[in-house]
């Protein structure tokens, strides 16, 4: 699914959804036009991820998400009305994992944008919040900037291929029943390049990232308490993402699936059947004591695929409020079809801190 967090986001989308659009069979994708904000939803995300190094080898994973959670539908919106008065809550993570200095880093930055200092589709800008900003060129690249104390991050991204929608039928399910779904796409190989200050010294960067854009109403089912979610970019010039929502007695709800990338840009959709995820190592964080499972078997039998992932630093845990999350670079090896596969890619482990619905009380 994709994803997101403070958690708030999701957790919040059934508190009014009636009053919003959901998610339905039929939607037509359309390129640039869905890369920009769709206000008649109640949430949504611009997540990008990416696994970098510099001229001397030294290895960088970020993250930067830009979200939406929506306050008022359109309809209630009236350009008479105070700034005060806004219809959308901007919020949004940044993270740098150093893997040489064994450091992660991580920062929120929470908005109602009054004064335009936060917003959405802004000319080029598709998102913004202060000085963190996500810009488009309106072909295939974008920009992206972000800064803390600890780092300032500034990248250019290119799509080498072509937009990949999840799910079936304009949809990603994640659970059974009206509206237990959201629009979901990716651009699962962006060539990447920039400047990451860090540690008192500006290096260019290179690698490869990727861009996960959900919109949503009312996604969560009763019962769901979090989700495990992968996307890996393969050696061989292919790509796998895979999500399992978690049920309350630690299984995954069958509505959980996924999506291969060939190379060539085709994509294949994985149902929950044809895919296990089995974790093999945990990390308890010191923070907030949820046990995340950070090692994983994944087994697809019909594609004769067996991988191992690791984690690249064990804690990669934005320990935030209300709800905490893990979130990080991982490495990936294995075989397919009786062939050698290596890949780098991020995990994403959410409601182990606590259930998501606890928001929804």
């Amino acid at each position: 699914m994709r994803r997101c967090l403070c958690l708030l986001v999701l957790a919040l989308t059934a508190v009014g959804a009636d009053e919003w659009k959901v998610a339905e069979p039929g939607w037509r994708y359309e390129f640039p036009r869905d890369h920009h904000a769709h206000e008649k939803f109640k949430t949504e995300w611009w997540y990008f991820t990416g696994n970098l190094s510099d001229a001397g080898g030294r290895r960088i994973g970020y993250q930067l998400t830009f979200f939406r959670q929506g306050i008022r539908p359109p309809e209630q919106r009236d350009p008479a009305m105070s700034r005060f008065v806004v219809g959308d809550l901007k919020f949004a993570h940044f993270t740098i994992t150093d893997v040489a200095g064994k450091r992660f880093h991580f920062e929120q930055k929470t908005s109602r944008g009054a004064f335009g200092d936060a917003g959405f589709d802004d000319g080029k800008r598709l998102a913004w919040i202060d000085d963190w900003t996500l810009d488009f060129d309106g072909s295939d690249g974008f920009d992206l900037m972000a800064r803390s104390n600890e780092a300032t991050l500034r990248l250019h991204l290119r799509a080498t291929k072509p937009p990949v929608v999840h799910g079936e039928k304009g949809i990603s399910p994640k659970a059974v029943g009206e509206g237990h779904a959201s629009h979901y796409y990716s651009l699962t190989r962006l060539d990447t390049t920039g400047e990451l200050f860090f540690e008192g010294k500006a290096n260019a960067v290179r690698g490869e990232s990727w861009f996960d854009h959900e919109w949503a109403t009312n996604q969560l089912a009763p019962g769901q308490v979090g989700w495990n979610w992968l996307s890996v970019q393969f050696d061989d010039g292919s790509e796998l993402m895979l999500y399992q929502m978690r049920l309350e007695n630690g299984s995954a709800d069958p509505s959980s699936s996924g999506t291969f990338i060939a190379a060539d840009g085709a994509s294949t959709h994985l149902p929950s059947a044809t895919f296990r995820m089995t974790p093999t190592e945990f990390w308890k964080s010191g923070v907030t004591k949820a046990n995340y499972p950070i090692g994983w078997r994944v087994e697809l039998p019909e594609r004769a695929t067996q991988l191992t992932v690791r984690a690249i630093l064990q804690n990669q845990e934005l320990a935030l409020t209300p709800l905490a999350y893990w979130e990080g670079a991982v490495e990936v090896t294995g075989s397919r079809e009786g062939k050698a596969v290596k890949g780098r890619g991020y995990l994403e482990l959410t409601g182990y801190a606590g259930p998501l619905r606890e928001l929804q009380r």
